[in-house]
């Protein structure tokens, strides 16, 4: 990943922190640490519970796709995070729209990868 698409992925994640407007008051403490914690490879964040999405894959060709917006997209498998320690046993996407097209910045496989 480019400087610029780091520094643009923070810039865009920073705002997202603040996002929760209390829609989150139930989900466990332990839930949202780890969201708040989990690091792309390259050490920056995903973001927060707010950015991260619950989600559906398939693999295709030895690679993660999900679905975004009604269309399958392929994860960069730069952005793949294979041990979190997932407390939430789903596969969860983080993305941005950038230019109409989704901007993947972190994935983690479900059944608790």
């Amino acid at each position: 990943m480019s400087l610029r698409m780091a520094v643009a992925a923070i810039v865009i994640c920073t705002p997202a922190l603040a996002r929760d407007n209390g829609q989150y008051k139930d989900v466990p403490e332990d839930i949202r640490n780890w969201f708040k914690s989990v690091r792309s490879p390259q050490g920056i964040p995903c973001c927060d519970i707010s950015d991260g999405h619950r989600t559906d894959y398939d693999m295709r060709d030895n690679k993660y796709w999900v679905p975004i917006n009604g269309e399958w997209v392929m994860v960069p498998p730069e952005t793949v995070l294979k041990e979190t320690n997932n407390p939430t046993g789903d596969a969860i996407v983080w993305y941005t729209m950038y230019d109409n097209k989704p901007y993947i910045r972190c994935f983690v496989p479900g059944g608790g990868a």
